[in-house]
């Protein structure tokens, strides 16, 4: 017998029954990103591996061990280029700005992406695999504080529109090329003498990310970090003038938020604002963004601020199944149509009621193959195709000896509503939810009838 092949490692197939959710995510982040005024831009899933390499850091996780790289086949001069899908969609956005010359445009540039699957070969966990989805939203061209302040209070709207609660905004200021070297300086000579005592993932980065000794997760470092000197204490002027602005804007737009100094990003084009949101159900970080105002140079452009973040779908989708938020069930078919008997007929007569439904914009399911079942029967996933409340029946019932004579009727009985007619050579009941047949009319052989006050007609 053949073997069964199974999703990757990691990697997870999106089924029917969790697509409601996707959608809710995808319209409420389209609804808030138009709101701000960011509109959507889709870069490729592969792109040099040098350009992640470049934005990324060398010697980082996420370039060493976590990227998905290989060799292109060899170009028409033996060139073989190394390429990468794509682990995080910053570096995309900021090459297709600068590419495509939107630096010429009216600044800045919002933009937003969504549903952008990510790449990161990293041990599975809850909320974590190794291809994800993403919803971010990037603003280049422009440092004004008051754009930090959106972006921030962008995302914040998103949670809430989701119904999410409990969720908290951390900010912070990681100075710039001006204050931040005397700070990191600072940082070290704390942890100078500390060294011995800390894990060796700090004796690492002291030397290599001296900023990264704050975010160190092990229990033995986390009183030397909460001892250490805080860099909102060495902000220079301007950066603690804009930090300030951020603030006041924060406030202006409602958002609550905590100021937090253990938040930090490790790579030089890193300035000024950077910020997380976390739940305070599980205390797991849901996001985080910041400003990179160095980063357009990294990749050959002109010095180009941009604030941005990167939200993933999977984690927030498991958030809201946490806190019980349901997503719009799908909309249940408004008619199911089943026949009686074996013959070509019915099963024409049935094909043609479906079609003219369907024509008309009436979502409509059937029977299929020998399966002719009345809904009191129907089990598994027939009975869940079918609006259960408020049946209406119509039926065309087999009865030759009457000719073409007779018109349709429509017959009480009980909750059903029986619509009878004489002169199809068939049997097709078809179950409608909330009335959808209002009135009928027969002109020759074809039978008029006004469904959700549109007229369609059963031939």
């Amino acid at each position: 017998m053949p073997e069964q092949f199974k999703a990757l490692q990691g990697f997870k197939d999106i089924l029917p029954n969790e697509q409601p959710y996707w959608r809710m995510v995808e319209r409420v982040a389209v609804e808030v990103a138009n709101l701000y005024g960011y509109r959507r831009i889709e870069t490729p899933i592969l792109e040099e591996t040098t350009l992640f390499a470049r934005t990324t850091g060398e010697g980082t996780d996420i370039v060493e061990k976590e990227m998905y790289s290989f060799d292109d086949r060899a170009d028409k001069e033996g060139n073989r280029p190394n390429l990468t899908l794509r682990p995080e969609g910053t570096a995309g956005v900021v090459r297709a700005y600068l590419e495509h010359g939107m630096f010429q445009l009216a600044q800045p540039v919002k933009l937003y992406y969504l549903n952008e699957p990510m790449f990161r070969h990293e041990r599975p966990q809850a909320g974590r695999v190794r291809e994800h989805h993403q919803f971010g939203c990037e603003a280049l061209g422009d440092g004004d504080p008051a754009i930090d302040a959106e972006m921030i209070a962008l995302l914040y709207d998103f949670y809430a529109h989701l119904g999410l609660k409990h969720i908290r905004v951390f900010i912070n200021s990681i100075g710039d090329g001006n204050c931040r070297p005397q700070y990191i300086e600072i940082l070290k000579d704390y942890y100078r003498p500390l060294l011995a005592e800390s894990c060796r993932d700090c004796q690492v980065r002291f030397y290599k990310n001296p900023l990264r000794l704050l975010d160190c997760k092990e229990p033995q470092d986390q009183p030397k970090i909460a001892a250490a000197p805080k860099i909102l204490d060495y902000l220079c002027e301007p950066c603690r003038e804009h930090f300030d602005a951020v603030q006041r804007f924060l406030r202006v737009y409602d958002v609550p938020y905590e100021l937090d100094p253990l938040i930090v990003r490790g790579l030089d084009y890193y300035t000024r604002t950077v910020f997380e949101f976390t739940s305070d159900i599980d205390k797991l970080a849901l996001n985080g963004g910041g400003r990179y105002d160095g980063l357009a140079e990294i990749l050959g452009g002109a010095h180009t601020p941009g604030i941005g973040f990167g939200a993933g779908i999977e984690r927030i989708i498991l958030e809201m199944k946490r806190q019980k938020i349901t997503s719009p069930a799908d909309e249940l078919p408004l008619a199911f149509v089943v026949y009686f008997g074996k013959s070509p007929e019915y099963k024409e007569a049935a094909v043609r009621t479906v079609a003219a439904l369907r024509h008309n914009s009436i979502k409509t399911e059937m029977a299929y193959g020998d399966r002719m079942r009345m809904p009191k029967r129907m089990t598994g996933a027939e009975s869940s195709r079918i609006n259960s409340s408020a049946l209406v029946r119509l039926r065309m019932l087999l009865d030759p000896l009457c000719g073409n004579s007779f018109p349709w009727e429509i017959i009480q009985d009980c909750t059903p509503c029986f619509i009878r007619q004489h002169y199809l050579n068939v049997i097709v009941p078809v179950y409608l939810g909330n009335s959808l047949f209002s009135t009928l009319r027969r002109k020759g052989n074809v039978i008029r009838c006004t469904v959700l006050n549109r007229s369609i007609s059963l031939e």
